[in-house]
């Protein structure tokens, strides 16, 4: 009972600081929409700040560990790249309120923890800027910014979480396919072509 009433407090703080933002969101608001009273509220979250970290700290989480798992053993920039996009648009399209929280509202942390998360973060962009590098290096990325270009392909695929329906023209799997197309085309890459491919046809 205790972990459904946990989880009931999260969804809650969810859909509120998605929808209302962190400082526009009151205790009483988020006792209300738990189903508590004020005073349980607080049994099962802490602070609100300790349940907004927790939220960012879950979501950064679940998807540094599966983007890591997913490009483990892939030594193809191109794909590397590929499958990094098309995790992140999923991610984004199916947790819009999570990765919208953890893109919008990290500036309302006390110092120390915003430096825990932005270090889930770093974590996360680093498999970006190590895919990007790497492709730079092997002559099949060309561009002369590469962080500059990391954060504008990431920034485009948050966008995802801002208007992203599964009643659209296309699949998820579609767009997410489009969108790695698109961030290969900023890099100056063939959308369907690899690092390997390339370089045997040189």
């Amino acid at each position: 009972m205790a972990l459904d009433t946990r989880e009931r407090v999260r969804k809650a703080a969810v859909k509120l600081f998605a929808d209302k933002g962190f400082h526009g969101t009151g205790i009483r608001e988020l006792a209300q929409e738990s189903r508590l009273s004020t005073a349980s509220l607080y049994h099962y979250m802490g602070s609100k700040e300790d349940l907004l970290v927790d939220i960012m700290r879950t979501c950064l989480q679940s998807l540094r560990d599966s983007a890591t798992a997913a490009v483990a053993d892939v030594r193809d920039p191109v794909q590397r790249l590929t499958t990094l996009v098309k995790l992140h648009v999923k991610a984004h399209a199916r947790m819009p309120k999570e990765t919208w929280i953890v893109d919008n509202e990290i500036h309302v942390l006390s110092p120390a923890l915003r430096r825990s998360v932005i270090a889930l973060r770093d974590e996360y962009e680093r498999l970006w800027a190590e895919a990007i590098s790497d492709g730079v290096e092997r002559g099949v990325f060309d561009t002369a910014h590469p962080a500059v270009t990391r954060i504008a392909l990431l920034e485009m695929c948050n966008g995802v979480a801002r208007w992203y329906s599964p009643r659209g023209s296309l699949s998820l799997d579609d767009l997410a396919e489009h969108y790695a197309d698109m961030a290969l085309r900023v890099l100056g890459a063939c959308p369907h072509g690899s690092a390997e491919g390339q370089s045997k046809s040189e």
